[in-house]
């Protein structure tokens, strides 16, 4: 009776998953978010986070120097559970370490004469948006995800539409305090244990536990006047986005979208204060709005037809910060099928998008074993001449659409990042999250095809998604020289910490 207990409830998660996501999961989500905001806003308000945070960062050294005094026959990693994290996937490696407590969820200070923000990294985008926005400020690079945490972002990589000015959200930092593996507290800076600093972005907590970052910000204005440049030739898409991205006279935010191999939106914005003549308000933040990506489908169905002229929006700067949130890029399609229709965007819209670490939680074998089989989550960074021939590349192995198209510059610093010359070098982020309809799709095979690709093209792969590659490749892919060098040197390092390799390949998640 257990069995086909256990067996029907399972049934009903995969085949009416939208049902437990309406009924439960988007309602939790809403009470969390209501009570995580009056919480963060509160602290804030109160200024009680500086105060705790050496409580909070001594509890951590507490814990590392207990296992220190131990045998020490296990490693360490945050308590955090991954099913809390961004990721789809489920670190194993949580099973078999030495789980250390951080609860670091605060903003610490925004220092408006240094224009600065001190947070902890536990801090989300959407929480760092909604403290400086009231001040005129903005982060420079905004990840537009609210669930993505500053610790994630520098452990592992962001990258946003601003980036082809400032560059990664790693290029925005400008200090980090970590717990060692000694239970010594480190400050880093490019000035200050410069070598600890440029190894830490990309490090996946394998140097220490972070335990707060300080960020640049930027004068913010009130509005994005968004242009869309519709496209339905790949050569003069691609064209038109590398001219904008590697502009000596930019627009502060420029990203393209596919729909399909041939055909696309460019939109390159900038920040202003008032609503021009040439376009109109579109309040996308809106529970009852259409979803993003489909409003710019929307302007690529009016070129096709017809009408060539570009068009003109002005989105209010946070919304367009948070332009993907609400429909998880376009993930939410395919677990609320129905989220995007006008009835339920009307009745329901105000409770999305359900939080991914409930998704998570509540996902049975079954929907595991489906993402494995027949889902792809990738971002592979690509110099940006290249573009066109990734493009096609892409579509050959995954042929998933839409497909996210963000520049970013990688700065020549030390770092697991190369650059061939110069001082920076223009990439692009492919991003791609769907459903591969390519003919003869399988999932290592095809995912391994397009590693090789990335690496023969001088690319780089997110970490947060599968990693198929073996530890050579993996090397061969990063630049690990000042990695090793730092670990070399860090007490305790080694023992504590595998390195990134052991907490990325897709043999340690699920």
């Amino acid at each position: 009776m257990t069995i086909q207990t256990d067996t029907f409830a399972e049934y009903v998660i995969v085949e009416y998953r939208w049902l437990i996501v309406i009924v439960a999961l988007l309602p939790i989500s809403l009470l969390w978010k209501v009570w995580s905001t009056f919480r963060n806003w509160l602290v804030f308000k109160l200024n009680s986070a500086p105060r705790m945070h050496d409580k909070k960062v001594k509890d951590v050294q507490r814990q590392v120097k207990e296992w220190l005094a131990g045998d020490r026959n296990t490693r360490l990693c945050t308590a955090r559970p991954t099913w809390q994290t961004m990721s789809f996937r489920h670190g194993l490696y949580k099973k078999t370490s030495t789980n250390i407590s951080v609860n670091l969820v605060d903003v610490l200070e925004v220092d408006t004469k240094n224009m600065t923000v001190r947070c902890e990294p536990l801090v989300t985008m959407g929480q760092l948006s909604r403290t400086l926005e009231p001040l005129g400020l903005a982060l420079a690079v905004v990840p537009e995800l609210d669930q993505l945490t500053v610790g994630g972002l520098v452990m592992g990589t962001g990258v946003e539409t601003s980036s082809h000015i400032h560059g990664l959200f790693q290029h925005i930092c400008l200090q980090y305090e970590l717990v060692m593996a000694d239970g010594s507290v480190i400050t880093c800076s490019k000035d200050e244990r410069a070598d600890l600093f440029y190894a830490v972005p990309w490090s996946y907590g394998t140097l220490g536990f972070l335990t707060s970052v300080v960020i640049k910000v930027v004068p913010a204005k009130k509005y994005v006047r968004l242009q869309y440049e519709s496209y339905t030739n790949l050569p003069e898409l691609a064209a038109r986005f590398s001219k904008e991205s590697l502009s000596k006279e930019p627009h502060q935010f420029v990203e393209a979208l596919l729909f399909t191999k041939d055909t696309g939106v460019v939109m390159t914005g900038d920040m202003v204060d008032e609503i021009g003549m040439d376009g109109k308000l579109n309040s996308i933040g809106k529970w009852y709005t259409e979803w993003f990506y489909k409003q710019v489908e929307r302007h690529l169905k009016r070129y096709t037809a017809g009408d060539r002229q570009p068009v003109v929006e002005y989105i209010p700067l946070r919304d367009y910060y948070h332009r993907h949130t609400r429909s998880l890029f376009w993930e939410l399609q395919d677990i609320v099928p129905f989220g995007n229709n006008i009835i339920f965007r009307v009745l329901f819209g105000w409770l999305m998008p359900p939080e991914v670490s409930l998704l998570k939680l509540t996902q049975p074998k079954t929907v595991t074993k489906l993402y494995d089989r027949a889902h792809i989550i990738q971002d592979m960074l690509v110099p940006i001449d290249r573009l066109e021939k990734a493009v096609l590349k892409f579509h050959e192995e995954f042929e998933v659409y839409p497909i996210w198209l963000c520049p970013f510059k990688v700065l020549n610093q030390p770092g697991q990042l190369r650059v061939k010359s110069g001082d920076w070098q223009m990439f692009v982020d492919i991003g791609v999250y769907g459903v591969p309809k390519a003919k003869g799709y399988e999932t290592v095979a095809s995912t391994r095809r397009i590693e090789s690709f990335v690496v023969q093209n001088d690319g780089f792969q997110m970490l947060y998604a599968d990693t198929y590659t073996t530890l050579e490749e993996f090397r061969q892919m990063f630049d690990h020289t000042l990695y090793d060098k730092v670990r070399d040197s860090l007490p305790f390092c080694k023992e504590a910490f595998p390195e990134i390799y052991g907490k990325v390949n897709r043999t340690v998640r699920k």
